[in-house]
């Protein structure tokens, strides 16, 4: 554990640099709060202006302190805070809180005062700037000017948030003060001149108070350092929860290649979070729903819910978006059911169907908990919902001691839907060990996350032998920079073992009528260029070509080519026509995230369909490694196109694991050729029947 963030998180002394005696002013509200929420270290204002802030003495500067803080939070303006933090620094602080504003959000000049402000840090650690500082909610300590802290109290609990928003920051805890929802650490990286949110996932993965950690991204910073925090949250049980904003992907459309167009920055988020086990908030209340459901502890083993109700609409509602989110509400098996009946007589209840409508389970305790007891030991279902209605409204601690006393007996979720408009009930649930939403999609958004939580494993970690440069590299001659045509880069890709379509590279009619002949059988002629990537929009691509028809087919290609494009082309390629498998593309994106294969449904449909798979390649030391074979088969089983490889309807079974060759010997070209490589693609790359092998049909490779 970093002993300087645990000094940040938990200082024995704080010195509040620019301190207001006046606790309405914005400067006088952290002295103010770490008065009024308890903190028990002791407390040093500085102000040249003032000689007290209520019964605490105050300095005039940084010499005059009489002790070393652990912490100081910086009130000063930008113009002035790097020299503060000089000062602090030479006198041994362990961390500096800087919350001015007016630095690299500003532009250039503000970059440059950054750039001051971590050089007069030195080896002291920064919080910020420009951030609304940080709340420990576990020790009673906190170091912000945030406005949430008005509030008298909050609930303590177990979900560590950390933001890079210093307004969110003060919007969640107010979010869940309001819903009963306890936290442990809120920590607003904002700026992030030094510390920032891998810093803090890793600090947290120890922290013994927190059991889930809640993330407002804007950008990932280092994203090396994020995956390896993120996975060692995840070794140490403790779900990772993130809500990243910013997701347009206008940007991915001035790629050279379709993978360009797919693979946005929005995508390679998702690839990230998937492989390092983040659970993704769609919804910005998912960031505290979510977290709260994992908090419980409970494990989801699958997706089969049970839901019980007392009033039929909401039951309905919430059924219903969880089919649609893919989870099953199967009816109670005939114990179940037998166990029900013998709670309730009465044509009232109906007790062979999911929703299960128990009438009056609102206002009788005692048929509440037993039906929670008999759906909870069902093995029928993985999780239940219990529909809070309006007839609860009366009686909310029966309701809510009744749901609790039947916790222990059953370590599968228990989530609440309060129907009607009872913050106070669904408060006192959550409170209870309960998660309580005000909507159905909360619920649904909630499972899905424990759902995601309990089917993450942590892989190994890259060997050695993954990140070394294998022979395929060191035997490469040299590569020219820039575009290559589709022969040059289908040789690249064979050499790394990708295997191609046999082809000729020919000039005339005459040449391509020898070459078909060559091949035997129909054959496909296309124009070869590297400055025309997408041959099919030109006109650059004929298929079922027989040798007597091939030398006229390419003399009128070469005119329409020339009449769309205009150029006319010299080159052109003669390639064996490939039957019978499936098309898929195989391609390479890179932006500040990293390097990422692609994998999905291919051909002239790809962007149509963008049914895609990505894998960032795994980084060690600065140096790329190649997919495993677990991974590369597990981007084949994402796509909805999967079926189809998997004999879908009869349809014989795919190579697969020809395409696993495949797309790990694609992701060692990429990480062996490094930067070099700036786009890379195979589509379609056909994948035969079993036993028959893969085979890449066409390609662009674009080297820097």
């Amino acid at each position: 554990m970093n002993e300087a963030i645990a000094k940040l998180l938990s200082p024995r002394s704080v010195a509040v640099i620019g301190a207001s005696a006046d606790p309405q002013k914005t400067t006088g509200r952290p002295v103010a709060y770490l008065q009024k929420h308890g903190f028990s270290g002791r407390i040093l204002p500085v102000n040249p202006k003032v000689e007290r802030i209520g019964d605490l003495p105050c300095y005039p500067d940084v010499a005059s302190l009489p002790e070393v803080p652990d912490v100081a939070v910086v009130l000063l303006g930008a113009e002035r805070a790097h020299q503060t933090v000089r000062e602090l620094s030479a006198r041994g602080c362990a961390a500096a809180i800087v919350l001015a504003s007016g630095y690299t959000e500003t532009g250039e000049e503000g970059a440059h005062r950054q750039a001051q402000l971590m050089d007069a840090a030195g080896r002291m650690r920064i919080l910020g700037p420009n951030t609304i500082g940080l709340v420990n909610l576990t020790d009673g300590i906190v170091l912000s000017l945030s406005g949430a802290l008005e509030m008298d109290a909050f609930p303590v609990g177990g979900i560590g948030v950390v933001s890079q928003s210093g307004g969110i920051l003060g919007s969640l805890l107010s979010r869940a003060a309001a819903r009963g929802i306890g936290l442990s650490k809120l920590i607003s990286t904002s700026n992030e001149v030094d510390l920032e949110l891998a810093d803090f996932i890793d600090h947290l993965a120890d922290d013994p108070a927190t059991q889930v950690i809640a993330l407002y991204v804007e950008a990932v910073r280092h994203p090396a350092r994020f995956r390896a925090a993120c996975l060692k949250a995840a070794r140490a049980g403790k779900p990772v929860v993130a809500f990243k904003v910013g997701r347009s992907e206008a940007g991915a459309q001035a790629a050279v290649s379709h993978t360009g167009a797919l693979a946005g920055a929005d995508r390679m988020y998702d690839a990230l979070f998937k492989q390092v086990g983040v659970i993704r908030a769609e919804r910005f209340a998912d960031l505290l729903d979510v977290p709260a459901a994992l908090c419980t502890g409970r494990r989801l083993r699958g997706n089969r819910v049970a839901v019980l109700t007392s009033t039929g609409g909401a039951g309905t509602l919430v059924s219903d978006d969880l089919g649609v989110a893919g989870f099953e509400t199967p009816p109670p098996d005939a114990a179940t059911a037998q166990a029900l009946r013998a709670l309730q007589t009465g044509s009232e209840a109906v007790l062979d169907r999911n929703p299960i409508d128990v009438t009056l389970a609102g206002l009788r305790p005692d048929l509440l908990r037993g039906a929670i007891t008999a759906l909870l030991a069902s093995p029928r279902y993985d999780a239940l919902v219990i529909i809070v209605g309006s007839s609860s409204l009366a009686m909310p601690e029966l309701l809510a001691g009744a749901i609790q006393a039947c916790l222990p007996d059953s370590d599968k979720p228990v989530l609440a839907y309060v129907s009607p408009h009872a913050p106070e009930i669904g408060a006192l649930l959550t409170q209870r060990g309960v998660p309580a939403f005000a909507a159905a999609e909360s619920c649904t958004a909630a499972l899905a996350g424990m759902l995601r939580a309990s089917r993450f494993e942590v892989s190994g970690e890259p060997g050695a032998a993954a990140l070394a440069p294998g022979p395929a590299a060191l035997a490469l001659e040299p590569l020219p920079g820039g575009p290559l045509d589709e022969a040059q880069a289908k040789a690249v890709f064979g050499r790394f073992g990708v295997p191609c379509a046999a082809e000729r590279v020919v000039g005339t009619a005459a040449e391509a009528e020898a070459a078909a002949l060559e091949l035997g059988g129909p054959v496909v002629l296309k124009i070869l260029s590297s400055r025309i990537t997408h041959k099919s929009d030109v006109g650059g691509v004929a298929v079922g070509l027989l040798p007597q028809t091939i030398g006229a087919r390419l003399d009128r290609m070469a005119d329409e080519v020339e009449a769309r494009a205009g150029e006319r082309p010299h080159r052109f390629l003669v390639q064996q026509m490939v039957a019978g498998g499936t098309e898929l593309i195989l391609g390479l994106h890179r932006d500040a995230l990293g390097t990422a294969v692609l994998l999905g449904m291919g051909g002239v449909t790809a962007e149509l369909f963008q049914d895609t798979a990505l894998r960032l390649l795994p980084c060690e030391g600065g140096r790329l490694g190649a997919l495993s074979r677990a991974e590369a088969l597990s981007m084949a089983q994402e796509l909805k196109t999967w079926p189809l490889l998997d004999g879908f309807r009869g349809r014989p079974c795919a190579d697969v694991q020809a395409l696993v060759d495949a797309v790990v010997a694609f992701s060692a070209m990429a990480a062996q050729l490094g930067d070099r490589v700036v786009e890379a693609e195979i589509n379609p790359v056909f994948v035969l029947p079993r036993g028959q092998g893969v085979c890449a049909a066409d390609g662009v490779l674009v080297l820097a």
